[in-house]
């Protein structure tokens, strides 16, 4: 079993799109790491988050806008002798990614957010209310650098299922 390295575009796509829950990580300006798990849209490099308008979160990204969001799926516990402690291993595929993250405000881009969002986990068509909209922040952090890895792989292929 080996550790790959993917590059292609679609395969990450598809790592990402395959999760239906990404880790967000934030730095505050001393150093304390605070990590969340959110749920996420994804759409052409852009990934797309929503919380409350105030929070901790918030607190930390106006002051250090810089994020690190993972994705993880596939796992599946592997071992090359079943008596050996160090052969077992967590066959997974995971995407890191880092961006900066900016607020949406504008109300017609908040509602397009949210339907990406909510593409993610449903083909639905969904309708929001004025004060949903108003209410609810969103995230938008274009990805500046990604990271693809597969562990535990047996073979030099990614198989998305």
């Amino acid at each position: 079993m080996r550790t790959l390295v993917h590059t292609d575009k679609e395969l990450i796509e598809a790592i990402i799109k395959k999760c239906d829950i990404c880790y967000v990580g934030l730095a505050d300006t001393d150093g304390t790491p605070y990590v969340l798990p959110m749920n996420f849209g994804y759409r052409d490099g852009v990934i797309y988050l929503h919380s409350a308008q105030e929070g901790r979160s918030i607190s930390i990204l106006e002051r250090n806008p810089r994020v690190c969001i993972t994705f993880s799926t596939d796992h599946d516990l592997v071992f090359q002798h079943p008596e050996v402690a160090c052969s077992y291993r967590m066959r997974s595929k995971s995407v890191i990614s880092w961006g900066k993250v900016r607020f949406e405000e504008d109300f017609d881009k908040k509602t397009e957010a949210l339907d990406i969002i909510m593409k993610q986990y449903s083909d639905k068509e969904f309708r929001y209310s004025d004060p949903a909209v108003k209410n609810v922040k969103i995230w938008i952090v274009e990805l500046d650098e990604v990271s693809c890895k597969e562990f535990g792989a047996p073979h030099d292929k990614l198989r998305i299922n």
